[in-house]
């Protein structure tokens, strides 16, 4: 019995149509099976520089953490903060769980044209915090800026930031 070109041709479509599925089932299984081991991947490296940084704030905390801070006031502030120190001190305690010693600066004391507030200093001086009224105005200026500029200029469109 003799095929006919027709169905050798059929036959032939058959074949290829079967080994065309077949193929594009094992490259969707293929795909299936990368995605997932990608994924498997992603996950495992997230999780290894979430650890990273973890580790990383934990020590930075424990370095910026320091046992001794020198307050620095305004000469009529000296007394009310002496006052406040023991208090300070324990209320530090117990957010923190280590303990501080704070001693306000009897040399070097803020200019009387201050309003008023603290600097804080520690590290032998290598870190300052400025929590005056004036730094604190300053620090609300700079993030009103881009809201003034607003207000007085109107939405530039060719600004691509407003900072």
């Amino acid at each position: 019995m003799a095929l006919s070109d027709a169905d050798v041709q059929k036959q032939i479509k058959h074949m290829m149509a079967f080994i065309e599925q077949e193929a594009t089932e094992k490259a969707e299984e293929i795909d299936a099976k990368a995605e997932e081991e990608f994924n498997i991947e992603k996950g495992r490296l997230v999780q290894q520089q979430r650890l990273k940084i973890m580790e990383y704030y934990e020590k930075k905390e424990k370095q910026l953490i320091e046992p001794t801070v020198t307050l620095r006031v305004r000469q009529v502030d000296k007394s009310l903060v002496e006052s406040i120190l023991g208090k300070a001190q324990q209320d530090y305690k117990a957010k923190i769980k280590k303990d501080v010693q704070l001693k306000v600066d009897n040399e070097n004391f803020l200019s009387v044209d201050t309003c008023g507030g603290i600097e804080l200093i520690a590290a032998r001086g290598r870190i300052k915090i400025s929590n005056t009224l004036e730094s604190r105005l300053e620090l609300i200026a700079q993030q009103l800026l881009p809201e003034i500029r607003t207000a007085l200029f109107g939405r530039n469109p060719n600004r691509k930031f407003t900072d």
